[in-house]
Formats: C-alpha cells, sequence, structure tokens
C-alpha cells in the first residue's frame, strides 16, 4: 500500500459531503492524517464507519465490518504469528486474516512459499488509518505470505480478531504441562501480573502455566477452577454448567510454585501455608474483564486452591432471559408489585439466587423507588441502586448494615444472605414497616423455607404476617443446538417422570458432544422454578403447623407448579434433557 498522496481530496469530501467543520483541520497537521484521524474520531465529528467509508472511495480499498477467523487455527498461521508480537498490532490498529481462496483462486494458489492447508487460504490485513502505510509494509514481510488483499476494519473488530488470533494460538493447559520439565530455576520468577494475559509474553514455565489455565477456563465458560492436592499427583479441574471437568494434571513438584504464584496474583501471604486465605485479583482476557475470587485451605497433602471466575463484560440477565414460563412470571410480577413484604428466593449453593434477584431489582429502577442492597460480596455493579459490601473484620455484618439501611428511607431492600435470627427478625421488621424486602436462604425447596425460618427463631404468626412468596430455583444445562439429538423415550423413562407419551408435541432430544460445546452436549444453563404464593390458606395454615409436608401438599392444591414439572416443561420445548431435569430435580 502506497502512502496517502491527496490528503486535500479527504478534506474536501469530509468538508462538502460529511459537513465537517474547517475547525477540525486547525492544527491537525497538513502532512500527517494519522492525526486528522484521531481528530475526527476523537471529536466525533463523524462515524468511525462513515470515515472508513470515505476512505474506501479515496483508495479504492473495501470496508469489511466483520472480520473472519477461517483458518487462524492452523499450525502454518500458528507459526507466521509467533513472530509478530500482539502490541505491534494493537499499537498499530491492524491485525492479518485468514480467508478460503476462491474457485478461480485456487489453482492459481501462493507460490511463494504457502504449504499444506494455509495453501487454499488467502492472507489478508485489515488496517483502521490508512496512515499506517509503514507498518503495514512491514506486516506483509513478517507475514511472507505474497499477495495479501488489504481492507479497511474499525477498531473493535480488529480488536477482537486480534484477541481471538493470539488466544487461539495460546498453548493448552495440557500442552504447557508437558513442555515443562524439571529445571525450577525459573519457576519461582515473580512479576507483576499483566493487565492483558494474553500480552503476557513471559517465558517462565509456571506463569505460562497460570495464565493458560485461566485463559482455556474462560475460554471454556468455566465458572471455577479447582486446583487439589493428593499424595503423589495435582488434579487440575474446572467447572463448566455446574459440573467439574478434568483440565490437566502437572506433575506434583510443581505443587509449591503453582500455589505461590496464584497467591502472589491474588495478593495473599504466600508464607501463611496452615491457614485458610481469600484474596481476589483482576485479570483481563482480550476485551474480557475477569474478576477472581481466590480461595485457599490446607490439606493433608498442601494446599487446595478455587477460583471463582466472574466475567465483568457479560451483562445482566433480564427477567425474560432467566427461563421463567409464562404463568411463572405472572406470579413474579404480582410480588414485584407488593408495597411491602418479604420475598425469599431459595436453593443450593450456586443455584443462580443472586442473578434471579438482581434480574427483579434491575426490573424496579426508576425514580420514584429507593433501592439498598447489603451483599457478601458485591458481584455486579447496577447503576441506580445504592450496594453495600459485607465486611467482618470491621463487624459489618448483613445485621449490622441492615439496621442502618432501614434509617435510609428504602422502598425496597436486598439482603444478600439471610444466616442467622438476627438477621432474619430486622429483616421481618422492616417487611412489617412497610419495606419490600428480597433475600436468599439455603433450603430445598420453597415449602421448607417456613419450616426453617421457625428453626432460626422467627414466630409462625411473623412468618404469615410478612412473608409474601418464596421462590425455589435450580439450573439445568441446555442442550447444545449443534448437537443435539432428536429420540423417542421408552415407557420406563415417561413412567419414570410422571411423563405421557401423549404429552409429546414431538420428539425429545438428547446430549451428543460436538467441538462447539467442549463434547459435553451442553451449552449454557437456564432456570427451573417453583414460586408459592402466600395465599390467605396456607397463611392460616401456618399458624398451626410449619411441617414442610403439609405447607407443600396445600401450595400444590393451590396449582403451584414444582421444580421437576417446570423442567419437563422445558424438556417438552426440547431445551433441555430429561436426564439433565432427572438429575437436577432428583431427591
Amino acid at each position: 500500500m502506497s502512502k496517502p498522496h491527496n490528503l486535500q481530496s479527504l478534506k474536501q469530501i469530509l468538508i462538502a459531503e460529511m459537513g465537517i467543520s474547517e475547525d477540525i483541520f486547525q492544527n491537525a497537521g497538513a502532512s500527517h492524517s494519522e492525526s486528522l484521524h484521531e481528530r475526527l474520531l476523537q471529536q466525533q465529528a463523524l462515524t468511525e464507519t462513515d470515515l472508513l467509508t470515505v476512505y474506501s472511495r479515496l483508495y479504492q480499498i473495501p470496508v469489511w465490518l466483520d472480520l473472519p477467523i477461517n483458518g487462524q487455527s492452523l499450525p502454518e498461521v500458528s507459526q507466521r504469528i509467533q513472530q509478530i508480537p500482539i502490541q505491534y498490532l494493537k499499537k498499530h490498529v491492524m491485525t492479518p486474516f485468514w480467508i478460503d481462496h476462491d474457485a478461480s483462486d485456487t489453482d492459481r494458489a501462493n507460490p511463494d512459499g504457502a504449504s499444506g492447508a494455509l495453501l487454499h487460504k488467502k492472507t489478508g490485513v485489515a488496517i483502521n488509518d490508512p496512515a499506517s502505510f509503514q507498518a503495514l509494509d512491514d506486516l506483509i514481510r513478517m507475514l511472507d505470505a505474497g499477495s495479501v488483499t488489504i481492507v479497511f476494519s474499525t477498531r473493535s473488530a480488529i480488536g477482537s480478531a486480534i484477541n481471538r488470533l493470539y488466544d487461539a494460538d495460546r498453548y493448552s493447559a495440557e500442552q504447557l504441562v508437558l513442555s515443562m520439565d524439571a529445571d525450577t530455576d525459573s519457576l519461582f520468577q515473580t512479576i507483576e501480573p499483566s493487565s492483558d494475559l494474553l500480552d503476557d509474553v513471559s517465558d517462565a514455565p509456571i506463569i505460562r502455566l497460570v495464565n493458560g489455565v485461566i485463559s482455556q477456563s474462560i475460554r471454556a465458560r468455566a465458572s471455577d477452577i479447582h486446583i487439589e492436592p493428593y499424595p503423589n499427583s495435582l488434579k487440575i479441574r474446572y467447572r463448566i454448567d455446574g459440573l467439574l471437568y478434568d483440565l490437566t494434571t502437572p506433575p506434583k513438584w510443581i505443587q509449591p510454585s503453582l500455589i505461590s504464584r496464584i497467591k502472589i496474583m491474588a495478593k495473599m501471604n504466600i508464607a501463611e501455608k496452615r491457614l485458610p486465605q481469600d484474596g481476589r485479583m483482576d485479570v483481563r482476557i482480550g476485551d474480557q474483564q475477569i474478576d477472581i475470587r481466590v480461595s485457599t485451605i490446607p490439606t493433608s497433602f498442601g494446599e487446595r486452591i478455587v477460583l471463582r471466575l466472574l466475567n465483568k463484560t457479560s451483562s445482566l440477565l433480564h427477567l425474560n432471559e432467566l427461563g421463567l414460563s409464562a404463568d411463572h412470571m405472572v406470579r413474579l410480577n404480582t410480588l414485584i408489585e407488593s408495597p411491602y413484604g418479604i420475598f425469599l428466593v431459595t436453593g443450593p449453593t450456586g443455584s443462580g439466587k443472586t442473578t434471579t434477584l438482581y434480574a427483579i431489582l434491575s426490573s424496579m429502577i426508576r425514580p420514584s423507588i429507593n433501592i439498598i442492597t447489603i451483599e457478601d460480596p458485591v458481584e455486579y455493579q447496577i447503576n441506580g441502586i445504592s450496594q453495600i459490601q459485607v465486611n467482618p473484620k470491621i463487624d459489618l455484618t448483613f445485621a449490622r448494615g441492615l439496621r442502618s439501611i432501614v434509617r435510609q428511607d428504602p422502598d425496597v431492600i436486598l439482603v444478600g444472605e439471610i444466616r442467622d435470627r438476627e438477621t432474619a427478625d430486622i429483616a421481618v421488621q422492616s417487611a412489617l414497616t412497610g419495606h419490600l424486602v428480597f433475600s436468599t436462604l439455603h433450603t430445598n425447596d420453597s415449602a421448607g423455607t417456613i419450616t426453617r425460618l421457625v428453626d432460626i427463631g422467627i414466630e409462625p404468626f411473623l412468618i404469615s404476617s410478612s412473608v409474601i412468596g418464596v421462590a425455589a430455583q435450580r439450573l439445568i444445562r441446555i442442550l447444545c443446538d449443534t448437537c443435539k439429538t432428536p429420540y423417542q423415550p421408552d415407557d420406563a423413562i415417561l413412567e419414570q417422570l410422571n411423563l405421557t407419551a401423549d404429552q409429546l408435541q414431538g420428539p425429545l432430544y438428547r446430549a451428543a458432544g460436538c467441538p462447539s460445546c467442549f463434547h459435553t452436549g451442553y451449552r449454557g444453563r437456564m432456570g427451573i422454578f417453583e414460586i408459592m404464593l402466600m395465599d390467605d390458606r396456607l397463611k392460616n395454615l401456618i399458624l398451626k403447623t410449619y411441617d414442610a409436608n403439609h405447607i407443600r401438599q396445600e401450595a400444590l392444591r393451590s396449582r403451584m407448579t414444582t421444580l421437576r414439572e417446570d423442567g419437563l416443561r422445558k424438556v417438552i420445548e426440547g431445551k433441555t434433557s430429561l436426564e439433565e431435569v432427572y438429575r437436577v430435580t432428583h431427591r
């Protein structure tokens, strides 16, 4: 690509056709179109797409808003990009890419040294600014690809392509383990963690292993990483969609340095190995910002570490994205519109209770409502809501924070979890004095929540006066759309799950497994729910008995849908499998 030869033409088009003011061009530098490019974008004189369209007219180079990723995992591609520093591409906002040749091009494929699968790929380079001609020429020489297709693209598209390109080239955790030797001189090298793990090019094996494990886990959509020591081995597993899978088994001798590296990144005390510790770190993988909570406990064979991964770039779910059926949505809206009372969400750890409550609160935000939360931890920052982080070190507990919240004139209060009688008492009093209170509790089902509150020490008459509803929930895995396979279930399975052939609207689906779902057969999760509304009959029953079985039977007479029934709906709709529903709801 040659240097832009007619900067005046660019200015004329921008002024005459795009309505750009002459003031924009002042002090931009007559011979430096890069300064002009940055000024136009910084001052938002026109959109980036419009500017690229003008460039396309001047230089006869097409604009591609979406860049392909074909061929980036080929070994030949991996060898070439290893010669190009990622910082170089980010600095000059450009990226190589590879696409399939047209049929007419295949016969005259690149004769300049390309071999193997790369012979059938066409090399391209996407740029954002025509002033980067010198860097572009250097990049083409480094690619050694002969003829190269040049296109314009946006900064965001180029940045995403760079991240995909280099993330695909990272060694897998297993490959990193296999490449490690017993030379421990460099294992204890400690550096400040990079702001972007893809930028970390350290040769220290332990640093590459930790970065590789975290990067691979994020690509696999894992929620947790487990590092487990055993007498003669060390195992690393990750949790995807609620289930643990083996990731790699490093040699036992790297255990001390692996644990020390993680503790350094999480700013924990590496000398203390006898007591449990908690820490956290922020890492970035390309355009994903990840908050990692680190927990260590001492075991007989060394410290065990669990890393909880929280992707801050993922957006909060809306109510209609939780998996609520139409009748559940009606019941939930009835509860949300209540002026006061307690609404409890119950389920085991990791069942999505906090996500549900965040979705509810997000739907309630408006200028006329004051919403305050106290949580441990605050997982998502929500605009329009005041959020308090529990801090036991300074005696800021749920109970103490809740006492202060009620003096802040709130309309809606979220208590992250009711753990003791003191917190429960204050929550009940808040509900009885005109506040709408949301909280969570650890019980197996909605009816068991009433029994649990009595066990904590809340009087039955206070429960019947303050609790307006209870929702129990679980998370079930969603079948991968790419590989799920239809089948007709046998009578034994249908009978076991109280489902008749007449209720089926078509074939059911089961998991198969493919690369897009990491051969699990499932991709993503959704909720199944049972929502118990506290009507007059239930309130009167609670005054007489708090036996969970009696309460459950009365709720079923009030047409409450159970967790399993809600799961079966999703089976019939083809969203999940019978086996998955049975696994989650079996007791």
